[in-house]
């Protein structure tokens, strides 16, 4: 469980959920379902909620919310973002004389790139959140 998370079992006390909105917004960590109600955010699972509070609501401020509740998301698409442009343009350029597909090669290599930077980049941030 993550710091400030509180672990509620359904069975020794049920959450009411009157005024929450089912999201799916958020880190699920295997959850059947998230919830959220303002700053709040709820998980829940088989037999128990687990619960934290955010410092900022994601629908009042998206961008606020990434950076001071979940800044490894904008590590993962900032680097997803400039290497999947830096690869895609790399083999675009060399490749662009001996290939008729260019295009199709080097959106699919920027693409690749992309997404395994990105994830890895995503990774990373959560690694260097927990050494906090």
């Amino acid at each position: 469980m993550d710091d400030g998370e509180m672990e509620i079992p359904k069975s020794v006390r049920p959450i009411m959920m009157q005024g929450v909105e089912e999201t799916k917004l958020g880190e699920g960590n295997g959850a059947r379902k998230q919830y959220r109600y303002g700053n709040l955010h709820i998980r829940e699972y088989d037999d128990k909620y687990v619960v934290h509070t955010d410092k900022v609501d994601p629908k009042k401020d998206p961008f606020g919310h990434l950076i001071k509740d979940s800044p490894e998301t904008l590590i993962g698409i900032a680097s997803s973002i400039y290497f999947g442009k830096e690869v895609g343009s790399y083999v675009f350029n060399k490749r662009k004389e001996k290939s008729k597909n260019i295009l199709l090669e080097s959106l699919l290599m920027g693409g690749l790139a992309s997404l395994t930077i990105g994830y890895l980049g995503y990774r990373f941030g959560k690694q260097i959140r927990k050494l906090k």
